[in-house]
Parts: structure tokens; C-alpha cells; sequence
């Protein structure tokens, strides 16, 4: 009986991983005319590129290749989120040459021989840099867009903060301020609102594991956050209930990443998280960004616990920039980009194509 059940469990491994498999082939799917041939002047492809030493990878993807260009941070730190397009379109690529760029040490651009200490705040926005220059030269434009979303937006900002005449406009969405203190705003709203719902179980779990601004992310307080955060619909997208059905399981049926990608995907989220997660939390940036000299543009999801709308906003009140737009999306959390995709669009062909602000709040 032991040696049938063995069996059987064996039979079941081998098949689920060959259906992983079948469901990995890897490769961009091209963009198709009326009739499904190659859209003509479009591009969809998946390339490395050596940028400052370490082969990096990334999703390009346009419906013409003489869009404007524009760069997508990602996440995380380490998570990236062109797998999330198959289930939340953007179409972004309509108006743009969007590039979906794998950070060092995530996704693509995984290694398990990379340096840690090639892992800081200051290498990755070095490599922002270093990846504008590649779209710069490879596509003929004298500047390109840089929109960043969550943890990339911490990275970004610093990047146009160092060299704005490389980009036409900033877009941070769900901008980071000072995670430490986003943290502790999402727990006291989080206490205040399972009081409320009579969550008693949830409330318990929470009480005993409250953050600080020494210690934002207590071990017990990182087992329950994503959890409570989404039942509450606070958290990656305002409908999410669950990180696991909601990204964890479309990151294995995304057909563009070999089975091996997918695996990556999640080791460098674990690998990314680890090195850098502690220093993006502890750094304010209200303190080390007060004045950028081009259009800035933050999108954000009234939400959006995850990094705080409140602070958000009153950050980009104190923000010094030649022109700036304050954009609220009522039916978002965290990721207006999935959850309001003609909005966003919309606010970009008008506003940001054209670096005015007329959508904005209060405009």
C-alpha cells in the first residue's frame, strides 16, 4: 500500500511539472493585425542586456516602435509585474514602447552568483540609469518616461532626482514616502476598522504584533500584513482578496516565463527583499527629495494603505517641480495601473504626453 500510495503521489509530481511545462514556453507573444499576421511596425520581445556588468532582462512591448518610451520600475523591492498584464491589461503599449524591466537580482534578472553586496539602493538606481541610456541609444530619443510603481518608486525618484534631463516626466504610483511611517498609519487604520467589523481573531493577531518605526515589519506582524490588509481591501488592488490567488498562482500560469523564470521570479523576490528591503523602508525621502527639475506626476489610489495616500500627497504638496499633478483614483488600493487602466491612459495621453496638468485634482 505504501509503495501504490508513493506511486501515485510520484505520478501526480511528474504530471503537474509537465503541465508546468507545457505552460512555460517562454516566448512574447507578437502583436497581430486584422488578420493575425505581425502588426507591422510593432515589437514584443524579451531580451538580457549587460547593464553595469550583470546580464538584466526585460519586456519590451509597443504597438509601434516610434511611440515615446517608457520605463517601467517595478516592485517589491524584487517583484516584477509584467506577469500581471495577462489578467489586468494596461494598454500601455497602445500609446507607448513600454519597457517592463527585471531589476538586478529579480525575475530575469535573477542570479544565484550575484554579489550581495552589488545589492544597494545606490546600484539600482546606477542601473536606471544605465537602462534609460540603452533605450535612449537603441531607440533614437533624446529622453524617454520613467513610471514607477510602489518600491520602484523609491528607486526612481532618486534616479530623475540625479539626472532629470534624461526623462520627459516622472510618474510615481503608490509612491513611496517614508515606509516606516506608511506602516504605522496602515496598522493603527487596520486596528480601527477590524474593531469596527467585530474581526476579533484578526485584531488579537495584530495586537500582538504591532510595528514601530524602529521595527516596521516584526516577523509576526510580516505573517498577517498582506493578509489583513487585503480583507480589508487596503492592500495590491482594492477587489484582491488573497496575494496568493491574486499574484502568487498568475505568476506560474504566465506563459511568457520558462519554468525555470518562474522559479527565479520568486527567489529573487525572496533574495531582493532580504538585501534591501530594511534600508527602502528606513530612508524618508521627504528629507533627501525636496525639488526635481521636470514635470512629476504621482497616481494614487485613495486606497492605498500599502504606501499611504495621506502621505503621498502631502509630499507631493511640498514638492518643488516645474509642472505637477496630483491624480486620485477612487476605485483603487495600491495599483492603479490593474485596477483603472482608461484612467490612467487617459491622464497620460492628456496630461502627461503634453506635460500639462489639467486632470489633476482640484484643476
Amino acid at each position: 500500500m505504501l509503495l501504490t500510495l508513493i506511486s501515485i503521489l510520484l505520478a501526480g509530481l511528474l504530471i503537474f511539472v509537465g503541465l508546468l511545462l507545457v505552460w512555460s514556453p517562454g516566448r512574447p507573444q507578437p502583436f497581430l493585425d486584422e488578420n493575425g499576421k505581425p502588426l507591422v511596425g510593432s515589437l514584443s520581445e524579451k531580451i538580457w542586456v549587460n547593464i553595469n556588468g550583470v546580464e538584466q532582462g526585460m519586456f519590451i512591448k509597443s504597438k509601434n516602435v516610434n511611440h515615446p518610451v517608457l520605463l517601467f520600475l517595478h516592485g517589491g523591492p524584487g517583484l516584477p509585474e509584467y506577469f500581471i498584464t495577462e489578467r489586468y491589461p494596461t494598454g500601455l503599449e497602445n500609446d507607448f514602447t513600454v519597457v517592463w524591466w527585471d531589476q538586478r537580482g529579480a525575475g530575469l534578472s535573477y542570479n544565484p552568483n550575484l554579489p550581495p553586496e552589488t545589492m544597494t539602493v545606490e546600484q539600482i538606481v546606477d542601473d536606471t540609469l544605465e537602462v534609460t541610456n540603452y533605450l535612449r541609444q537603441r531607440f533614437g530619443k533624446e529622453k524617454i518616461y520613467l513610471m514607477a510603481h510602489s518600491g520602484g518608486s523609491f528607486f526612481g525618484f532618486q534616479a530623475v532626482a540625479r539626472a532629470p534631463k534624461l526623462y520627459y516626466a516622472y510618474i510615481g504610483m503608490g509612491q513611496m514616502t517614508f515606509q516606516l511611517k506608511s506602516e504605522t498609519l496602515a496598522y493603527d487604520y487596520m486596528l480601527q476598522q477590524f474593531k469596527a467589523n467585530g474581526n476579533t481573531n484578526m485584531l488579537r493577531k495584530l495586537e500582538a504584533a504591532a510595528p514601530t518605526l524602529t521595527d516596521p515589519l516584526p516577523a509576526a506582524y510580516d505573517l498577517i500584513r498582506d493578509e489583513a490588509m487585503h480583507s480589508l481591501g487596503i492592500g495590491t488592488m482594492r477587489e484582491m482578496k488573497s496575494i496568493v490567488t491574486g499574484v502568487f498562482f498568475p505568476s506560474w500560469q504566465f506563459r511568457e516565463y520558462t519554468l525555470g523564470e518562474k522559479v527565479n521570479l520568486w527567489r529573487g523576490k525572496i533574495f531582493s527583499a532580504r538585501l534591501l528591503r530594511n534600508t527602502v523602508f528606513a530612508t524618508d525621502l521627504t528629507q533627501q527629495v525636496t525639488e526635481l527639475e521636470l514635470p512629476i506626476y504621482f497616481f494614487h489610489g485613495q486606497s492605498d494603505y500599502t504606501c499611504s495616500y495621506s502621505l503621498a500627497k502631502s509630499y507631493f504638496e511640498q514638492l518643488k517641480a516645474p509642472v505637477k499633478g496630483f491624480y486620485t483614483f477612487e476605485q483603487s488600493a495600491h495599483s492603479p495601473i490593474f485596477e483603472e487602466p482608461e484612467k490612467m491612459r487617459q491622464i497620460l495621453r492628456e496630461d502627461v504626453l503634453s506635460g500639462t496638468n489639467k486632470l489633476a485634482d482640484g484643476r
